[in-house]
C-alpha cells in the first residue's frame, strides 16, 4: 500500500469565526473514519507560532526555510491506501469537512518505512 499526503495552505480555509467549530468537528469525524478503517498514518497542523529553522550537517541552525519553499503552513494528513482513486476519495472527504480544497501527493515506497 502506499502512503499519501493529503494538505492545505492555511489561506485555503476561509471560514468565518463562527463556522470554526463546525469545520473543526466534521474534520475530526473524517479522522475517526480514517482511523477506524484502518488507513490513518497520522495529521496535524503545523504550529505557524513556531518559526521554521534549517538544520546544516554540522549542527549549524539557521533562522528561516529554504528560499524555493518560502511557507510551509496548513493541515496535513498522512493515509496509507491501496490506490490512487482511494487517495482522491478521502482527500474529497476532507475537503469537505475543511471546506477548502486538498492536495494529494503519494510518498514514495521505501521497504525500510
Amino acid at each position: 500500500m502506499t502512503k499519501y499526503l493529503i494538505s492545505f495552505p492555511s489561506g485555503a480555509m476561509d471560514v468565518p469565526a463562527e463556522d470554526l467549530q463546525a469545520v473543526s468537528d466534521a474534520a475530526h469525524a473524517v479522522v475517526e473514519e480514517a482511523k477506524d478503517a484502518g488507513v490513518w498514518v497520522f495529521g496535524g497542523g503545523i504550529d505557524e507560532s513556531v518559526p521554521p529553522v534549517l538544520v546544516d550537517g554540522d549542527g549549524t541552525v539557521t533562522e528561516g526555510t529554504y528560499p524555493q519553499t518560502k511557507q510551509l503552513e496548513g493541515g496535513y494528513t498522512v493515509l496509507e491506501l491501496p490506490s490512487r482513486k482511494a487517495a482522491l476519495e478521502w482527500a474529497t472527504k476532507f475537503a469537505v469537512a475543511c471546506r477548502c480544497t486538498q492536495e494529494v501527493r503519494a510518498f514514495q515506497y521505501d521497504p525500510a518505512s
